[in-house]
């Protein structure tokens, strides 16, 4: 059961990086560590930046699920 957990754990983890990566704005990788600001402006999620969005989150949680999870089962 550990294995499983583990498992699921690394998938999500890669997952999740390369989701939050796509959600990046700017043209650049300096944009991610904070080179464009992007001036204040908020914006609506719409399309396939809110699926996106939505299925960060829910992976984000099922992150903290499986993790809470493996510590409580290894105890």
């Amino acid at each position: 059961m550990a294995a499983i957990t583990q498992i699921a754990t690394i998938i999500i983890s890669v997952i999740l990086v390369i989701l939050i990566m796509l959600q990046v704005k700017g043209n650049a990788l300096g944009s991610l560590l904070g080179g464009e600001a992007g001036g204040g402006i908020a914006r609506t999620r719409r399309g396939l930046e809110k699926t996106i969005f939505r299925i960060t989150v829910f992976l984000c949680i099922a992150f903290l699920g499986i993790s809470l999870f493996s510590v409580v089962a290894t105890t």
